[in-house]
Formats: C-alpha cells, structure tokens, sequence
C-alpha cells in the first residue's frame, strides 16, 4: 500500500513514517514505480510506535518491541527483551518522577520564602485555607485506649543517632543534624490506604488507628508550633516510602515523612513497637527534640487525632524552659 493509506491505517503521519524509516524501524519494499509499498506488518509495526510513544518511549526505544513482532508474536511485549525495555523506562520514569517532586518542593520553599519578605504581614499568603484542606475519616467511638507500658521511659535525655533518611519531599536528613533549636519527630505504626480496608483486628490494637488523622492533626497545627518556636515536624514509621509519599500527597502535608522499614531507628534507641499481621511497627510515639537531645517524649499516644494540639500546648506550657 502506499505511505497514505498505510499512515492512515496506522494511525500516524506520512511524515511519522518517513522518520521511522530513516531510524531504521521501518523497511517498505518499492514498487515497479519507485515509490514505497507499505506491507500489513509495517502497519502493525508503526501502530506499535505510536502506541508506545503515547507512553513516552521514544521510536528508538520501541526497537525490543518491533523485534517481537517481527518474530511472529502478536504482542510486542511477548519476549523478555520486551519486558527489560519496560522496566529501563519505568526506572528512568520514577528518577525523573523523584527529581521534579524534588524540584517542586524546593520551588514551594523558594516561592513562600520570598513571598514572605514581600507580605511579612501574612504567614502564608499561598496556603490553602484549613476548611479546603482534605480530611481523614473521622475516628470510629470505642477505640481502646494504650497504657504506659514503660517501654518510652529511658528516651528523655538519649541522643539521636547519625542515621539518615530519605524525605518524601526529596531531600536527604540526618536526624542528629535535623536542627539546633527545638523540633518533633512523630512515630506511627501505619499509612491507611483509602482504597483498602483496614487490617483484620486492626481497630483492637491500642493506639493503633488514626495515623491518618494524627497527621492531619500537625499539618493543621504547624503554624501554632513554628509560632512557638518549633523549628521542623517530622515523621517516621516503618511503611514504604511510596506509601508515605501517597499520604503527604493525598492529605497535603507540608511536612516530610522518613521511611524506616528496617526499624533501624527503634534498634539504635530501644524503640516501642508491635506485632500485627505478621509484621513490626513501631507505637505511637512523640518526641520533642532540643537539637539532636530528647527532650520530652508523649508515650503512649491517645487520641491521635487531636495529639497535635497537646503537643503545641506543651510549648506554650514551656516556651521558656
């Protein structure tokens, strides 16, 4: 067929054709008169450019694919080589995913920074008002309530160890060189998926639901804190980073989460935590922190969701100490 009918029935442009060509993706035989014959299987071949093209593979990288075809399979991604081009472009997919989520934060930081020299009136002239911000669920009623099991009583004047972690906004933080004045790391056992429900006996656990709200609850107290001089929020718990990076996107906070699935941290300092579902998480746990020193630890947590205006009163209550 000629390179009209073939662009058309694929899809593409004459002029898309011309390039697969010239990339050497496309070989149509010639006519007695010189001009391209088109086959049914440079068809299929550049409906498979165009259709991965729409996924951001370049005509290029769609040679493994190409190669599938013409080996008499009918879908491109059919052999291994196939499969190994799909996983080179998801890596490369989520280096640029974390780059620009990268890029992005510190835009944010630039953008208020500066817009706060500009209005010193306001606090945040960007922010989002606190009735547009998206809520967790609310808390069911009977929740059973954690006791003092002594397992936080040896962390108040403990040292943070030389551990780092990757933020979820990207940057690299070491938690004994976090800050030099006051700040808060929060623990938590479990990022909820809303897509999913809860974990069998998960209601049962004391202290065990309500991360989602506890989070909530410093997203919309950071301002009170920062007020009382409370120089960064941070959270940790043993959940995959992708997980963490879902909740900070779902419920707009504006504060890292640090992913410790090893529970390195809760090794170093003889951390609380449980057992469910076959897996260890650490108990929620606060600490108020004066450089890289405990300070003052809230062991056992309850109720998460207001957790975070008990901790802004604790600074008020010791602004001077």
């Amino acid at each position: 067929m000629r390179a009209g009918e073939a662009a058309a029935a694929a899809g593409v442009t004459i002029k898309a054709l011309r390039y697969y060509e010239d990339c050497g993706l496309l070989h149509p035989g010639r006519a007695a008169n010189g001009y391209r014959d088109y086959t049914a299987e440079d068809v299929r071949l550049a409906e498979e450019i165009r259709s991965l093209g729409a996924l951001g593979l370049t005509p290029m990288e769609t040679r493994p694919f190409l190669a599938c075809l013409r080996a008499g399979h009918e879908e491109g991604d059919h052999c291994a080589e196939s499969l190994a081009a799909y996983q080179q472009k998801i890596e490369a997919l989520d280096l640029l995913v974390a780059r620009l989520a990268h890029s992005r934060e510190e835009l944010i930081r630039r953008r208020d920074a500066a817009a706060r020299r500009g209005f010193p009136s306001i606090t945040d002239p960007f922010k989002e008002p606190d009735n547009m911000l998206p809520k967790a669920d609310p808390l069911p009623f009977g929740l059973p309530v954690p006791v003092d099991d002594g397992a936080a009583a040896h962390l108040p004047g403990r040292v943070l160890p030389a551990l780092s972690f990757t933020g979820t906004d990207g940057s690299d933080i070491r938690l004994d060189a976090v800050s030099e004045g006051r700040w808060v790391l929060f623990f938590y056992p479990l990022t909820g998926d809303p897509a999913a429900d809860i974990p069998e006996g998960w209601n049962d656990i004391p202290g065990a639901r309500g991360c989602s709200q506890e989070a909530c609850s410093f997203r919309d107290n950071l301002d009170a804190l920062r007020a009382e001089g409370v120089d960064r929020v941070l959270a940790l718990s043993s959940d995959r980073a992708d997980y963490q990076q879902a909740l900070v996107d779902r419920l707009h906070l504006p504060y890292p989460m640090l992913s410790d699935p090893r529970l390195t941290l809760a090794d170093a300092l003889k951390l609380p935590t449980f057992e469910a579902n076959g897996q260890t998480m650490y108990r929620r746990l606060t600490l108020v922190l004066r450089g890289a020193t405990i300070e003052h630890v809230f062991y056992p947590v309850f109720p998460p969701d207001t957790h975070a205006d008990e901790v802004t009163q604790w600074f008020r209550d010791h602004r001077d100490a």
